[in-house]
């Protein structure tokens, strides 16, 4: 890497045609990559805007409503964009309902790897890649750049999330406990962003499903930090039988 010299007002170059902070972070896959994504519902507007104002969000509510792909992809633009601060996406949530991840083998990108799918697809959408083959090279080399890590919450436990978007995905799996320590991990420079739908909760506990609503109303009055938005039946964006199964079943109070 050429350097300017001292006093001089030369600017630094880099090769390849990369910028300072890909060249710093050594990430040759910035946000000109991505196709565009629009949201789709009222609620969706209000999420993209709050986020656009620096808010952290709580999004909670309905299934099949986009919530997570749109925190996804709203992380995924920030921290490819060379001109903010976040290195890398962290995406946590409760890998097992018993919580006895620790004693799976492997670490924990190993423990998470059955439950990396699901983001791997939600990716998929949100390139321009002329074919499979295409894509998964790119989605391996943003894994291997370090942009996306999945963690558990049996990991989370002492580290401080620097330069950071962290997205806690099903939440509302997470006891108060969890939610709190998951919190004090952010750090400087850092957002969270937070999906879930309180009705389905793998909780069985009746203090640990009321510990979530306690969470949730720390969050809401922290309006100045926090945009806590609920999405219902007209933000589900899935189509067909799926959008008709939803429907059918928050009809019918289940």
């Amino acid at each position: 890497m050429a350097r300017a010299r001292k006093g001089t007002n030369q600017p630094k170059t880099f090769p390849n045609g990369m910028s300072k902070k890909q060249m710093k972070r050594k990430k040759p896959i910035d946000s000109s990559y991505m196709t565009e994504i629009k949201p789709l519902t009222d609620n969706q507007k209000v999420a993209f805007a709050q986020y656009s104002e620096g808010k952290n969000l709580l999004l909670h509510g309905a299934a099949g409503t986009g919530k997570t792909f749109i925190t996804l992809y709203m992380a995924l633009k920030e921290v490819l964009d060379e001109d903010t601060p976040y290195d890398k996406i962290y995406i946590v949530r409760s890998l097992v309902p018993t919580r006895e991840i620790g004693f799976l083998p492997g670490d924990h990108e190993d423990k998470s790897a059955l439950y990396q799918i699901p983001y791997m697809n939600m990716v998929r959408y949100m390139f321009s890649m002329p074919d499979d083959n295409s894509f998964e090279m790119l989605y391996d080399n943003l894994r291997a750049q370090e942009t996306i890590s999945f963690w558990s919450t049996s990991f989370i436990r002492g580290v401080t999330l620097d330069n950071a978007i962290v997205i806690v995905d099903e939440f509302s799996n997470l006891n108060f406990h969890e939610l709190d320590s998951m919190i004090t991990r952010i750090g400087e420079d850092s957002k969270i962003m937070l999906c879930g739908d309180i009705t389905q909760s793998d909780l069985t506990r009746t203090s640990e499903t009321s510990g979530i609503s306690d969470f949730m109303r720390i969050l809401a009055s922290m309006n100045k930090d926090f945009a806590c938005i609920e999405f219902g039946i007209p933000d589900i964006v899935r189509s067909g039988l799926v959008k008709s199964y939803l429907i059918a079943k928050y009809n019918l109070g289940f």
